[in-house]
């Protein structure tokens, strides 16, 4: 069995409610793969509007 570490679901719920506005519960409610592709999409926004390289987006793989 895998553990997910906290301190990576905490960064993934932040990142998501600080762009989305949504709450604790909305975001933790979502499965994993779920928010980590929100994050990923969302990054991809914020890479197009900044005009930065991929490398730098810490959820990209």
């Amino acid at each position: 069995m895998n553990v997910y570490p906290a301190d990576k679901i905490y960064e993934e719920a932040a990142f998501i409610s600080y762009y989305v506005h949504w709450s604790r519960e909305e975001v933790l409610e979502l499965p994993h793969r779920e928010r980590l592709r929100w994050c990923r999409e969302i990054s991809e926004i914020n890479r197009k509007v900044s005009h930065e390289q991929p490398e730098d987006d810490i959820f990209r793989i």
